[in-house]
Order: C-alpha cells, then sequence, then structure tokens
C-alpha cells in the first residue's frame, strides 16, 4: 500500500500549462503502475493516463492525448503530469491512483490507492 499525495493544481488562463506532481509514500511505489484520473463537477470520473512500473509505458485519454504527459521519477518516489493547451473542458479535481501490478490499466476500479485530488482549474 502507499499514500498518494498530489500538488500543483491552481488557476490557469486556457492555452497555458501546469505540472501536477504525486508524491508516495511507501517502499512499493516503484513496482506500481500509476494512473491520473480527473473528475468535474456533475460528470463521472474520466481516465487521463497511465505509467507503468518502469515508465516505459504510458497510455493517454482521448481528451489529452498529445497534450498531457506522464513521467515518473521512483527515485523520488514521485509522478508527474505535464498539462499543456489547457482547455476550459480540462476543469476537474485531478487525482493520482496506484495499482499494485506493473501494468497500466485505463480503469479507475483496478487502482487500488488513491489521493486526495487537486483542483485545477482553467479560465476561457
Amino acid at each position: 500500500q502507499v499514500q498518494l499525495v498530489e500538488s500543483g493544481g491552481g488557476l490557469v488562463q486556457a492555452g497555458g500549462s501546469l505540472t501536477l506532481s504525486c508524491a508516495a509514500s511507501g517502499r512499493s511505489f516503484s513496482t506500481y503502475a500509476l494512473g491520473w484520473f480527473r473528475q468535474a463537477p456533475g460528470k463521472e470520473r474520466e481516465f487521463v493516463a497511465a505509467i507503468s512500473w518502469n515508465g516505459e509505458t504510458t497510455y493517454y485519454g482521448d481528451s489529452v492525448r498529445g497534450r498531457f504527459t506522464t513521467s515518473r521519477d521512483n527515485a523520488k518516489n514521485t509522478a508527474f503530469l505535464q498539462m499543456n493547451s489547457l482547455k476550459s473542458e480540462d476543469t476537474a479535481v485531478y487525482y493520482c491512483a496506484a495499482r499494485r501490478t506493473y501494468f497500466i490499466s485505463y480503469q479507475g476500479d483496478e487502482y487500488h490507492d488513491w489521493g486526495q485530488g487537486t483542483q485545477v482549474t482553467v479560465s476561457a
């Protein structure tokens, strides 16, 4: 099990950039796949991105592919979500999640540990 804490959210203008961080505690971080999800008010949770345990495999949701990039630094127990060309529809609470396996998934139900979330607001 790992504990996850997201940071880096905030208010940004459309077209701008933000980088979210997900800091983990626990010795197993480097063996877990990580996912990023988001949830906007009144909407269902949406898959954003995922990265395998060693960072060699990544996968992105259709709405963010080409604009967002996820990475990780296992030596620092931290993952990142670089968000570029932000749009108002990217406004949501963003969560990182850990899956207790090497391999990624786009399904939230397959993740075991979740952070508390960080708010991202994109103004038009």
